[in-house]
């Protein structure tokens, strides 16, 4: 019996081939998933030896069922009828289409995550919803939004492969949820990236993501509270993924062709290389920084440098740094706390703190911020 992961995996590539006989996407969406929904009591006591072949038959039967029913019937008949194909089913190519068909240009952020975890991944709308915190009819009415923006759009690469790992890593970055671990998805749908896309983007990325979740089982406390990397039980660690990591980036980057998602998983490779805090590489680090920040520009690179320098070189070297950039950025009032407290500057420091927790987006960021601002706070008492 094939398993609901192999199933999962299967659908990109059948959306795609409807769309190549010229289903408009959102039908063929709606076609192949009508398909997994007959497959289900269809292949109970008769498993197809042929699964892909079966969903491709079956959608393609869905989708010409429904051009017949609409009003234009003898038309949109003649041009389904011609535009059907016989033969080999097409594979990793099609499937790449659909990966950047749904990083299309005219969709959100959010839209293309859902559309990409709908399309791409084979979640459910309920799977996809309950990920996100947000009732199924509101994540059916964005999945919905999304397949009517695509109307009419054939896959002819739309998008982008930046915007494509784009919306991959915004889908990493939710981490876990509900019943399904969008961390573990989105590594699952880069690997599949990689295998059809000969890009050392697309390794540096799928590096990093890696070398991140390695660090996952130590990132939160027993009571929930975040754990900073710098306080992390590094035997906790998954040196598995840690080795996988580093040995991808080690291929990408000989390739010489360096992106923002390569210099991020080297900086991410240089702290899972240390076996403490005390043996970070912090002047590898840095370099790594004037890297990425050449690359993207990016200020909020430049705010993580600051640390980086700080450690380097000490807290005001990193201070000075920190006096070019905007005290608007996220995390800024956190990472002038950080340095001051390493000058000695308690008391602005514990200033800093309350001030960064009131600033943070998420309850976990906050609580550990209150909790530095409380501990310099005590310290003075």
């Amino acid at each position: 019996m094939i398993t609901d992961e192999a199933l999962r995996e299967l659908v990109p590539a059948v959306i795609s081939v409807l769309c190549r006989r010229g289903a408009d996407f959102a039908a063929a969406e709606d076609a192949v998933q009508e398909a997994l929904v007959e497959s289900i009591t269809a292949w109970a006591n008769d498993p197809p030896r042929d699964p892909k072949g079966w969903l491709v038959t079956v959608a393609w039967r869905k989708f010409l069922d429904l051009v017949r029913s609409e009003a234009a019937r003898a038309r949109r008949e003649e041009r389904s009828e011609s535009l059907a194909e016989s033969g080999a089913v097409p594979a990793a190519e099609d499937s790449l289409e659909l990966y950047f068909l749904c990083a299309h240009p005219a969709l959100s952020p959010s839209s293309a995550v859902a559309l990409t975890l709908r399309a791409v991944g084979g979640l459910t709308t309920r799977q996809i919803a309950a990920a996100y915190l947000v009732p199924e009819a509101t994540m059916a009415q964005r999945i919905t939004r999304a397949k009517r923006s695509l109307a009419g759009k054939r896959l002819n690469r739309n998008g982008d492969l930046a915007s494509v790992l784009r919306v991959l890593y915004l889908v990493f970055n939710e981490g876990y949820s509900g019943d399904v671990d969008l961390a573990a998805e989105a590594i699952r749908l880069t690997r599949q990236l990689r295998v059809m896309s000969n890009h050392a983007e697309v390794a540096g990325l799928l590096a990093l993501m890696l070398l991140h979740h390695a660090r996952r089982p130590a990132r939160f406390a027993a009571d929930g509270s975040l754990v900073p990397l710098a306080d992390q039980d590094r035997s906790m660690w998954d040196t598995v993924a840690i080795a996988e990591g580093v040995e991808i980036l080690q291929t990408a980057l000989a390739r010489d062709d360096v992106g923002e998602f390569q210099a991020q998983a080297a900086i991410a490779a240089l702290h899972a290389d240390a076996l403490c805090v005390e043996e970070t590489d912090w002047t590898q680090i840095v370099d790594w920084y004037d890297e990425l920040a050449r690359i993207t520009d990016s200020p909020v690179v430049r705010l993580n440098r600051a640390v980086a320098v700080g450690e380097a070189d000490g807290p005001l070297a990193g201070l000075a740094e920190l006096a070019h950039l905007d005290e608007n950025l996220p995390r800024y009032f956190a990472v002038e706390a950080h340095l001051r407290e390493r000058a000695g500057e308690v008391d602005a420091a514990a200033a800093l703190y309350s001030r960064a927790a009131a600033a943070a987006t998420n309850t976990a960021e906050r609580d550990h911020l209150t909790l530095q601002a409380a501990r310099l706070n005590s310290s003075r008492s």
